[in-house]
């Protein structure tokens, strides 16, 4: 598992914080920009150029593009696919459609990544609830980043606000299974792993300066997703719509600094 050979989440100077956080304001404009463009007509593409362009304008560099070969400065994820959805001309978005966009850059070695889901134009009941239940349970996630707690204790977490959720809402969430958050800094993707459920109590623990990515995901129907024979989409077995929110985090002593802040 891995869980229990460190015994302590990475952790950063204020000064490398500082730092992240300067990356992590640049994705955060690429995805309100991002979110915009988004209207019935343009395509996915369109977004991903829209993105680049608001990274390379700050001086930074997309993480995702060439990324073991992804091909976008996104992952533009439409409808029922959770995540890793690679830009297309092919794919133009529509009134109701439910969109997830994950993003990344690099400013000065260091890593920002964050993701938010929205509707093009209005969506469904059900839609709506999805992502706001997401959401929720990423801020309870965060709210987790505290000194001395453990990795799965933001795990626990994530998913008891899921749980929680259902109740709220009146609706059943899968979390997906398999992909979680994880550790970021100079690399995107880092140790440990951040499961989206689990017990407390569990994992390195979290001291001043730990970063993580934060990001559940969740659907409407099945915990349980396949990949599309591009070896990068992945899509919910039964068709369900899903949901996908990250912030990039960091343990201080005052509480959670979210890394990853978008421009209001």
């Amino acid at each position: 598992m891995g869980l229990r050979r460190t015994k302590t989440v990475p952790f950063r100077s204020a000064g490398e914080l500082d730092a992240m956080a300067s990356a992590g304001a640049v994705v955060g404009a690429a995805l309100v920009a991002v979110r915009a463009a988004a209207r019935p007509g343009v395509s996915t593409l369109e977004l991903d150029e829209v993105a680049e362009s608001v990274i390379r304008d700050a001086g930074a560099v997309p993480s995702f593009k060439g990324y073991h070969g992804f091909p976008g400065s996104i992952c533009s994820s439409v409808n029922d696919v959770v995540v890793h959805g690679i830009p297309s001309a092919d794919v133009v978005l529509v009134e109701g459609d439910l969109v997830s966009i994950d993003c990344g850059a690099i400013l000065d070695g260091w890593h920002g990544d964050s993701a938010w889901t929205f509707g093009v134009g209005d969506l469904s009941a059900a839609d709506e609830d999805l992502s706001a239940a997401t959401r929720e349970s990423m801020e309870a996630g965060i709210a987790a980043m505290i000194p001395g707690n453990r990795l799965t204790d933001v795990s626990h977490a994530i998913e008891t606000e899921t749980r929680a959720a259902e109740k709220r809402y009146g609706r059943g969430f899968g979390i997906v299974s398999g992909y979680g958050g994880h550790g970021i800094g100079r690399q995107m993707h880092m140790d440990p792993f951040l499961p989206n459920e689990g017990k407390p109590g569990r994992g390195p623990q979290l001291v001043v300066g730990s970063t993580l990515a934060i990001e559940p995901m969740l659907t409407l129907g099945t915990t349980e997703t396949s990949v599309e024979d591009d070896d990068w989409t992945i899509t919910t077995d039964d068709g369900s719509r899903a949901a996908h929110w990250e912030h990039t985090v960091a343990v201080t002593e005052d509480g959670p600094r979210i890394l990853t802040v978008r421009p209001s």
